[in-house]
């Protein structure tokens, strides 16, 4: 007798961007000549990961005493204040009523958007290339993922696809969660202009006038885009703060390189102190119903990385050699791909692009049988150059260009 124990049905047990890192690796530790362009963390030219030293002694000297004993729910209180000023500094009238409680990386503070701020069966909405997992976790918790045209004939922000989404959003239930990763967009490496800002602004206001929005702006790799990109989003949002809630899900995982310690934060922009303690006890709530409290000593690395000047000018000095090291590889890739005539958005900053192709799927498979691994989405392939060394930025691209173009 076999009995099927699974209330909401088979799922798979890997992630696919995963599952397709572990081929690679495999055939790769094989002997194959392997380009392995799917994984999203920062691999120097050797193939080893890029770790910034200043973060790595950081999270050494945190003691015994401080990794041991629980944290308090919401995330240790030092933590949360630098995390806010690091999110919201720039823009003192979002920093004077933001909250924010500690998630398990950036990951964790989507989970707690999706969850506190749509009901079940409602969508969030995001730009049509997206970060695979926003589905993951939209279906893990009953919500889903609804999309709007990234792009228009110009190559812009499709503002005016973002309004029609918007609006049948709320039509649909009657309130709505925008989801935008920038700076240095995940997938295509894109970051949304001062005028893409302004119009998705009169946009949201607009809306946000007649029914609750929430705008989440994503911003895990913010620290690989210009000197204070997270800025531009918060300034331009802090103008419609009155009516629409701004939220950021910041992360260590990129920015400190330290992504298996597993420390973000979700931060909330709320100018009603009465609304604002209810968002904190809600947030509160969903930390203990799910993870019940995340890694105290990671965030007392992390605030040492963000409050102690010294540490801090260290590691911003290791991360723009960093930068450096992924300008190289965009530079070999905008010097080969060009002349291919691969289709991709403007690169702000960031770990990948994306190449437009009509058939990414089958792509992707015959990339795989040469040994050449990039990620499939719909209508495009994901490329990861922040693994992929600047010398084997041409084969990829020749490789790339044979089956799209």
């Amino acid at each position: 007798m076999t009995f099927d124990f699974l209330a909401r049905g088979a799922k798979p047990g890997d992630d696919p961007i995963f599952a397709l890192n572990a081929e690679a690796s495999a055939r790769k530790a094989r002997g194959e000549p392997i380009v392995n362009a799917t994984i999203g963390a920062l691999l120097a030219d050797d193939g080893a990961l890029a770790v910034l030293p200043t973060a790595a002694r950081a999270v050494g000297e945190v003691p015994t005493s401080e990794w041991a004993p629980y944290a308090p729910i919401s995330g240790s209180p030092a933590f949360l204040d630098a995390v806010l000023d690091d999110a919201l500094g720039a823009v003192p009238e979002l920093r004077a009523f933001g909250v924010a409680v500690a998630t398990p990386g950036g990951t964790g503070a989507l989970r707690h958007a999706l969850t506190t701020f749509l009901a079940p069966g409602q969508s969030v909405l995001t730009t049509s290339f997206y970060w695979g997992p926003y589905a993951t976790l939209a279906d893990e918790h009953d919500r889903r993922v609804a999309t709007f045209r990234m792009f228009d004939e110009q190559g812009a922000l499709d503002v005016a696809d973002l309004d029609r989404a918007l609006g049948e959003a709320i039509a649909a239930q009657g309130r709505a969660l925008l989801f935008l990763n920038d700076p240095c967009h995940n997938p295509t490496g894109y970051s949304m202009s001062d005028a893409d800002w302004a119009a998705t602004v009169e946009v949201v206001g607009r809306h946000a006038e007649r029914a609750p929005v929430a705008v989440l702006v994503d911003a895990a790799y913010a620290a690989y885009g210009p000197a204070g990109a997270l800025a531009r989003p918060t300034r331009a949002l802090a103008r419609i703060a009155d009516r629409a809630l701004v939220l950021v899900a910041w992360s260590a995982s990129k920015t400190f390189t330290h992504y298996g310690l597993r420390v973000g934060a979700l931060v909330a922009c709320v100018p009603d102190p009465a609304a604002r303690a209810q968002v904190a006890g809600a947030l509160g709530y969903a930390c203990r119903g799910t993870w019940s409290n995340c890694n105290r000593g990671g965030m007392a690395a992390v605030t040492a990385l963000l409050r102690d000047a010294a540490l801090r000018t260290a590691v911003d000095g290791e991360r723009a050699s960093f930068v450096a090291l992924l300008d190289a590889r965009v530079a070999a890739w905008n010097a080969a791909a060009r002349p291919r005539g691969l289709r991709y958005p403007r690169y702000d900053g960031g770990f990948f692009v994306t190449v437009f192709t009509d058939d990414a799927q089958r792509a992707a498979e015959a990339l795989r049988g040469e040994g050449v691994f990039v990620v499939p989405q719909r209508g495009a392939l994901r490329v990861a150059l922040c693994s992929v060394a600047a010398r084997d930025v041409p084969r990829l691209v020749e490789a790339i260009a044979r089956h799209v173009v």
